[in-house]
C-alpha cells in the first residue's frame, strides 16, 4: 500500500490563511479518494509560509472493481425510454438481459466499473482541488486560468511504496507534478529531489525549513522564554501572536532587544499594542512589571547573529514608539485639566454615528449613563457613581491614542480617569465595563463596574431590538449574540437576581421585550448545554412569571439537571409522564379538569393511603425551599416522593369500576403534577 506526499510550492501564503488552507487540503484530498474508491490509514496536513503540504499514509493501490445491476424501462417502452436507459449506463441494447415481473418484462442492466490505479485518481481528485481550492482571496497571474492565493510555482506529487517512489503525471495550467521541491529562500534555495514524505521532511530540515508549524511555534516558545530567563525577564504570554508568527518564518531565529530609555513610562499596555499591531514583536517584562525588551523572531540566520536585524527593527520601533509618545502626553494634558475634563472628548462624540437610527455615540453614553443609574441598586452600586462612570466609560473613544489603536479602547479610558483623579470604581469601570467579550473573557466584580457593563449590554440589545435589527441565522454584524451572553455571564457570575423586562423597558420602551427575552433564553441554552446543563431542562424551566430572572433560572435549570442525574430523579420523572398521561387522557374523554377534591378518606389502599401522606409531607417543604430560592433542598423534598408513586402505579388501578374511586384518584394524579410544576413543567423533559 502507497504512501501519498503532495506539496503545493507558493509565494508567501498570509499567515492567518495557512492553518485553515491546510485543513482544507486534507479535507478535500481525502475526501475525493475515498469518493473515488481509495481507503488510507491516515493523513497529516502541514503549512509554512511558502507551501501546504500533505502526508497520506496506507492508500490503497487501485479502487476495487464494482458491479451494479440496474433495472430499466419494460421490453415495450417506447423506444426513446430504452435510449435513455442506454446512454445512461453506457451499454448497447444487446448487453442488456431481460427480467420477468408481475408488472411485465423489463430491461436490465448488468454495469462493472473496473477499477483504477491510486495514481489516475490522485491525479484526477488533486486538480479538482487545486482548480476550487477555497481561498478567502485569490489571484491569477501569467497566461493561465488558475487561481492561487499567491503564485504556485510548484507541485510535488509523489506516490512511494517498496519498489521505490513514483511521481504522479499531473500538468495544471503549464505546472508538472514533480519529485522536487525548495528549502529556504535564502539559506538553501537549490531545488532537490525527495522520496518520502520521511526523506522530504529531513531534507527541508537540512534545507532550513521547519515544516511543522507546531514546532515552529514551539521552538520560538522555548527560545523566546531561555532569553528571557537569562536576562532576568518573563515574556508576556500572546498565543495567537505567537501561531501568527510561526506563520510568517521557515526557519525561526530569536531576537531580543532593548526598548530605548524614552519609552519606558508609556503604559504598559500601550508598548505591547504597539509591538505587536505594527511590528509583531513579543513583549519582555521586567520584574517590576515595566515592559523593557522587545523579541522579534527572524526568518534567518545571519554572520552577525541578527545584530544588524536588530538594530534596524530597533529604529522602527522606536519611530513608533515616537508616535504612541506623543499620543499619550497629548491625551494626558486633556486628562488632567481638571473640571470636566472629559467634556472636550464627549462633545467630539456628538458627531460619531454609532447608528444612523440609534443615534450618535453620546447620545448612547447617556441612555447609558441613565440607564446604569437605574441598575446601580439592584447591583449594590452607588447610583450617582454608577452615572458618573458610563458617562466617561467611553470617552476615550474620541482619545488620539485609541484613534491610533482601538484595541486600547477602556484600557486608556482608565488610564485618563485615574490621571484626572476620579474615584477608583469609576477609573475601573472605564476599562472593565466592556467585559465580558468572549466566553473565556473575565467578568467584572466591582458593582459600579457591573452596572454601566448591564447598562451598555442591555442598551445595546434593546436598541437594536427597538429598530428590528436582530441576528439572523448565521449573520450577527452588531455583535448582539456576544452582548447577550456577557449579560448572562454577568448575572451569573455575580449571582444578580435581575428582573430582564422592566429593565429593557427603561432602556428602550419601544423594543419588543418579549421576543427580547426569548432571545436570551436561546443564548442560556447555549451557555449551559456547555456546562453540562441540556436544552430540554432549561425549557422545563421557563415556566411561571419569573423567566426574565437569568439567575433564577440557572439556579433551577442546575438543580433539576443535578436531580435528573440520580435515580430518583430518572424514576419519578417516569411515574410523573405516568401520572400525566392518565391525566390527559381522562380529561380529554370526560371533558373535565381533574384539579382539586383529591379526598385521602376514599382511599381504599394502603399505598394510596402513603402517597396521600406523602403529598402533604412534601407540600410544605417543597414550598418553602422554593420561596428561600433553595433548589437543592425542593429537590431533595421533591424525590421522597418518588418511592410512594412506584409504590401506588403498582398496586393502584387509577382507572377503578366506582365512579368515586376513579374521580378521587385522578384528582390525586392531578396533585402529583401539580406539586412537580412548582419546580418546573416536566412534561417538556425528553424521554
Amino acid at each position: 500500500m502507497p504512501d501519498l506526499l503532495i506539496e503545493l510550492f507558493s509565494e508567501e501564503i498570509p499567515a492567518r490563511m495557512q492553518r485553515r488552507a491546510a485543513a482544507d487540503l486534507k479535507q478535500r484530498m481525502t475526501d475525493g479518494l475515498v469518493e473515488a474508491g481509495l481507503t488510507y490509514a491516515g493523513a497529516v496536513a502541514h503549512c509554512t509560509p511558502r507551501r501546504l503540504a500533505l502526508s497520506v499514509q496506507g492508500l490503497t493501490a487501485e479502487s476495487p472493481t464494482t458491479s451494479e445491476t440496474r433495472r430499466g424501462p419494460r421490453v415495450d417502452a417506447p423506444e426513446k425510454a430504452i435510449e435513455g436507459f442506454l446512454r445512461s449506463t453506457g451499454l448497447a441494447r444487446e448487453d442488456l438481459t431481460e427480467e420477468e415481473s408481475k408488472k411485465g418484462t423489463f430491461l436490465v442492466a448488468k454495469i462493472t466499473t473496473p477499477g483504477r490505479p491510486a495514481a489516475q485518481i490522485v491525479a484526477e481528485v488533486l486538480e479538482a482541488t487545486i482548480r476550487d481550492f477555497p481561498w478567502p482571496k485569490s489571484m491569477r497571474w501569467g497566461a493561465g486560468s488558475l487561481r492561487w492565493v499567491r503564485p504556485l510555482r510548484r507541485i510535488l506529487c509523489i506516490l512511494t511504496d517498496e519498489e521505490g517512489a513514483q511521481v504522479v503525471r499531473l500538468d495544471i495550467d503549464g505546472i508538472q507534478a514533480s519529485d522536487v521541491t525548495e528549502g529556504h529562500r535564502f539559506m538553501a534555495p537549490e531545488p532537490f529531489r525527495v522520496t518520502s514524505f520521511d526523506d522530504y521532511e529531513a531534507k527541508l530540515k537540512r534545507a532550513f525549513v521547519v515544516l511543522s508549524s507546531e514546532e515552529r511555534a514551539e521552538h520560538i516558545r522555548q527560545d523566546m522564554g531561555n532569553q528571557a530567563f537569562a536576562a532576568g525577564l518573563e515574556i508576556v504570554q500572546d498565543e495567537g501572536l505567537l501561531a501568527e508568527v510561526a506563520g510568517l518564518v521557515e526557519w525561526p531565529v530569536v531576537l531580543m532587544g532593548r526598548i530605548g530609555e524614552d519609552f519606558l513610562d508609556l503604559p504598559p499596555e500601550v508598548l505591547r499594542s504597539s509591538m505587536k499591531e505594527h511590528q509583531k514583536f513579543f513583549s519582555g517584562r521586567a520584574k517590576d512589571g515595566r515592559i523593557t525588551h522587545f523579541v522579534t523572531v527572524a526568518n534567518r540566520e545571519t554572520p552577525d547573529h541578527g545584530a544588524t536585524i536588530l538594530d534596524g527593527n530597533s529604529r522602527v520601533l522606536s519611530a513608533r514608539l515616537a508616535d504612541a509618545k506623543f499620543f499619550w502626553e497629548n491625551d494626558l494634558r486633556i486628562a488632567t485639566a481638571g473640571g470636566d475634563w472629559a467634556a472636550p472628548w464627549l462633545d467630539a462624540l456628538s458627531n460619531v454615528t454609532f447608528h444612523a437610527k440609534l443615534g450618535s455615540q453620546r447620545e448612547r453614553i447617556e441612555r447609558i449613563a441613565a440607564l446604569a443609574r437605574e441598575i446601580a441598586p439592584l447591583v449594590g452600586a452607588d447610583p450617582d457613581m454608577a452615572e458618573r462612570a458610563a458617562r466617561l466609560a467611553k470617552a476615550d473613544l474620541s482619545s488620539e491614542m485609541v484613534y491610533e489603536f482601538p484595541e486600547l479602547q477602556g484600557y486608556m479610558g482608565r488610564k485618563y480617569a485615574e490621571a484626572a483623579g476620579e474615584p477608583p470604581e469609576v477609573s475601573a469601570a472605564a476599562e472593565e465595563h466592556w467585559a465580558p467579550k468572549g466566553p473565556s473573557d473575565e467578568v467584572p466584580t466591582a458593582p459600579v463596574s457591573v452596572a454601566v457593563a448591564l447598562a451598555e449590554k442591555l442598551d445595546t440589545l434593546a436598541g437594536f431590538w427597538a429598530i428590528d435589527e436582530k441576528p439572523t441565522g448565521s449573520k450577527d454584524p452588531y455583535a448582539l449574540r456576544r452582548a447577550a451572553l456577557g449579560v448572562i455571564r454577568l448575572v451569573e457570575k455575580n449571582a444578580l437576581a435581575l428582573r430582564l423586562i422592566p429593565i429593557i423597558g427603561q432602556g428602550n420602551a419601544s423594543a419588543d421585550a418579549t421576543d427580547l427575552l426569548s432571545f436570551f433564553h436561546d443564548r442560556l441554552k447555549v451557555h449551559l448545554r456547555d456546562e453540562g446543563i441540556r436544552h430540554d431542562v432549561i425549557d422545563a424551566c421557563l415556566t411561571g412569571d419569573r423567566t426574565d430572572d437569568l439567575a433564577d433560572l440557572t439556579a433551577r435549570a442546575g438543580a433539576l439537571n443535578a436531580f435528573l442525574g440520580t435515580d430518583h430523579g430518572e424514576n419519578l420523572i417516569q411515574g410523573y409522564r405516568r401520572a400525566k398521561n392518565i391525566l390527559d387522557q381522562a380529561e380529554e374523554k370526560d371533558g373535565v379538569e381533574y384539579s382539586f377534591g383529591a379526598d385521602p378518606k376514599l382511599a381504599e389502599t394502603d399505598e394510596e393511603r402513603a402517597l396521600f401522606e406523602a403529598l402533604a409531607a412534601a407540600r410544605p417543604g417543597i414550598d418553602a425551599a422554593m420561596q428561600a430560592e433553595n433548589y437543592p433542598a425542593a429537590m431533595e423534598a421533591l424525590a421522597a416522593l418518588r418511592a410512594p408513586i412506584d409504590a401506588f402505579f403498582e398496586a393502584v388501578q387509577v382507572n377503578a369500576d366506582s365512579d368515586i374511586l376513579r374521580r378521587n384518584r385522578l384528582n390525586l394524579l392531578s396533585e402529583i403534577v401539580q406539586i412537580c410544576a412548582k419546580i418546573a413543567d416536566l412534561s417538556r423533559i425528553g424521554s
